[in-house]
């Protein structure tokens, strides 16, 4: 591929491949019979919304902000789950949304009037206690979580207005980790899903890694349907969706020479344009280069923020050609959980935006000062 043509830096998401993806996800809803909504907290390119619509029914929001980009631009079903919902904003939150889930009973108690005066589906989330995740900051099922009800605290019995559980407990998981949570649901929870319409089984299911087993996903889903049949099921992936679909383009703008790897100083910041690489932490993979072999010249590769940290520190990378001045960096798989994560800490420029089509690069969006300046007073 010919990057020449593509600004730098730049977050490009290749169309083609978010098509494959959205296939793919239709054909396993439409199998296990389930409704797939997307979630905004990962994925929120609302210029690709368009084709989003044509595979999905909705989209799910955590915050005001999140859920105004749905009703303007995608349309459908409009699920909410805020962890807390505020007094000043809950009125404009509800505009248009078909579904409420509340982080706690005394949320539920305080908006109950509002939700069912607006005709909202209304919901609980719920602590299964038990997540394949074990990086802390991406678990959100552990005993001292604030997301979710636990079930001692819930008790035997649900409020009699609420129409539906929410359980959101996996991380890029896999189809076992599906069946151990419902398992777990059905054990803290059974004796609630006979009065309840439907169960939301929130994000982490990384239907379109390549190995994901998709026959026993809606297998599992299809047995807790047959026993039952009455609950409308959702999930609400982001990663899948987005999974592989694009890249950021950097470039080299210094060579740093240290007693240990070169660092490869770019123009874009892992702290500011790539902070799961420094949360998780992982190490992306990047085009021609591959882990080093001993006695091999080695490159690090560094953001360019002043922040000392801001560096890939999760590895080092080996090129079969030399780096130089110049080089164009293409770090992959960088379309979910970016964009909607970046700053402009220290005031570094915000990667563009652009999508490639039939090989043809359409730029969607370029950031200003006036962009950075506009965040702050």
């Amino acid at each position: 591929m010919n990057y020449n043509q593509i600004p730098s830096p730049c977050y490009v998401l290749e169309e083609e491949k978010l098509i494959k993806n959205l296939e793919l996800i239709d054909s396993v809803q439409k199998q296990a019979d389930i409704t797939v909504i997307l979630a905004l907290k990962g994925f929120a390119m609302y210029s690709t919304f368009p084709l989003v619509k044509k595979y999905l029914k909705g989209a799910t929001a955590s915050s005001l902000f999140e859920a105004n980009l749905i009703r303007e631009e995608l349309g459908g079903e409009l699920h909410l789950y805020f962890p807390i919902y505020q007094d000043h904003e809950f009125n404009a939150a509800i505009q248009n949304a078909t579904h409420i889930t509340f982080n706690s009973l005394t949320q539920w108690e305080k908006f109950k009037d509002k939700t069912i005066a607006a005709q909202i589906s209304p919901g609980l989330r719920i602590n299964p206690e038990y997540s394949p995740v074990t990086t802390d900051i991406y678990n959100p099922a552990s005993l001292t979580s604030r997301l979710g009800i636990r079930s001692a605290i819930l008790g035997d019995t649900l409020p009699p207005e609420i129409e539906g559980l929410h359980c959101h407990n996996l991380c890029e998981s896999d189809s076992q980790a599906l069946s151990t949570t419902l398992m777990q649901i059905e054990k803290l929870f059974g004796h609630h899903l006979e009065q309840i319409k439907w169960l939301n089984l929130g994000g982490g299911h990384l239907l379109t890694r390549n190995g994901y087993d998709i026959e026993n996903f809606i297998e599992v889903v299809k047995k807790f349907k047959a026993k039952y049949p009455h609950l409308d099921i959702y999930i609400e992936p982001s990663s899948a969706i987005a999974w592989q679909t694009g890249f950021l383009k950097a470039t080299v703008w210094d060579l740093i020479p240290t007693p240990g790897p070169i660092i490869a100083m770019l123009d874009v910041s892992f702290t500011a344009h790539m902070p799961d690489c420094l949360e998780m932490p992982y190490k992306p993979q990047i085009q021609g280069a591959r882990d080093p072999q001993p006695g091999e010249t080695t490159y690090r590769m560094g953001g360019l923020t002043c922040l000392a940290g801001d560096v890939m520190g999760m590895g080092d990378y080996y090129f079969d050609t030399p780096l130089k001045v110049g080089d164009a960096i293409i770090l992959e798989d960088m379309i979910h959980y970016t964009m909607v994560k970046t700053s402009m800490f220290n005031g570094v420029k915000h990667p563009s935006i652009g999508i490639l089509r039939d090989g043809d690069f359409e730029l969607v969006r370029e950031f200003t000062y006036a962009d950075f300046k506009q965040r702050l007073s």
